[in-house]
């Protein structure tokens, strides 16, 4: 890749680049540590769906407002917390 002066471009500005793109597209950039717990839930989640981890996380906030429109949520964090998830 190089920009309009013919110069590559660096690691930084390729990336700088494609955040941009992301942001024009209406994407948000999401960053967060999981717990071992919810670790295992993404591997096991990810080994059945295939997903990516962009699409993941995207049906992941999806589902839960989803379960607090539905009013599920307590229901739900129940579960996980019984379960020891």
């Amino acid at each position: 890749m190089t920009d309009t002066t013919g110069k590559p471009l660096t690691n930084a500005e390729k990336q700088q680049r494609y955040r941009s793109k992301q942001k024009k597209s209406g994407k948000k950039e999401l960053r967060g540590y999981l717990t071992p717990e919810a670790l295992a839930c993404y591997n096991e989640i990810q080994q059945k769906t295939d997903w990516n981890d962009s699409l993941l996380l995207s049906n992941a906030i999806r589902l839960m407002y989803a379960a607090h429109k539905c009013g599920q949520v307590g229901l739900l964090h129940t579960w996980l917390t019984d379960h020891k998830r």
